[in-house]
């Protein structure tokens, strides 16, 4: 199996894995328009914020709790739980969630492990999962790759997969959609005829037969993976000087 090599322009600083994280998760919000950017977690976080300064200038971030902030966290306007309701429900908010487990159809789960009635562990609870996913594009970020996470099928559906969107009929698919699963080792989407996942491209120094590895289910492969996209020096100095300077991303995704 081949995987396709794209090189960086002349000069630009070496990466590290964390910032092709973020790389693909602000990608993730590309051409999205003017719609509510809901990050969560670190990486995301700092993708989002990225993505808004550089390639989608419309994304609306907030400070997680009532207010619309600029990129330097200055409120710019409030965001009252009633607005923020009527842009959950019509598809103008796209969240970018973690998984406890995610199966080949996008389903998440974030409640329990093992049986309902005796769980071997309690996770966060099914919270907001399924009107995300069923309301608004929701991408997932998965810090660590492994078969513990990417599960043939989750012991409990919080987060709504291309499957269960189906078999619940129109009212569900209208605004569902899983642009992307981001992990530290690489990007995997839905792009396939039977809305199974597959490996859309490897972060750098990442094998097909790593993921394949670190995956609980036959991924759709292809013989020639693309690798994530190269961050451009300025995306890259962003990063280091302006969003996150402290390298708090090295430290959720090491090298």
């Amino acid at each position: 199996m081949t995987t396709s090599e794209t090189t960086p322009p002349p000069g630009t600083p070496t990466a590290t894995r964390a910032e092709y994280c973020v790389i693909a998760c602000a990608d993730a919000w590309r051409d999205n328009g003017e719609v509510l950017a809901s990050p969560m977690g670190l990486i995301p976080s700092v993708g989002a914020r990225l993505a808004k300064r550089t390639f989608s200038p419309d994304l609306l971030l907030t400070d997680g709790e009532a207010m619309i902030v600029g990129l330097d966290g200055t409120p710019e306007g409030w965001l009252p739980y009633r607005l923020h309701l009527a842009m959950v429900t019509g598809g103008r908010r796209h969240v970018m969630m973690g998984a406890g487990q995610i199966d080949r159809f996008g389903n998440q789960n974030i409640s329990c492990i093992g049986d309902w009635e005796q769980p071997a562990r309690q996770l966060l609870g099914v919270r907001g999962a399924p009107v995300n996913t069923l309301n608004n594009p929701v991408s997932y970020w998965i810090p660590k790759h492994s078969p513990r996470v990417f599960v043939e099928r989750v012991d409990m559906i919080s987060g709504v997969g291309y499957d269960s969107a189906a078999a619940a009929g129109p009212s569900a698919t209208r605004y569902h959609r899983i642009p992307r699963v981001v992990t530290d080792l690489g990007v995997l989407d839905f792009a396939t005829a039977d809305r199974s996942m597959r490996l859309a491209s490897l972060h750098p120094g990442v094998t097909a037969d790593q993921v394949r590895e670190a995956t609980g289910f036959t991924l759709t492969i292809a013989d020639d993976v693309p690798r994530t996209r190269e961050p451009t020096p300025e995306e890259l100095r962003l990063i280091r000087e302006v969003i996150d300077p402290e390298g708090a991303r090295d430290r959720e995704v090491r090298a």
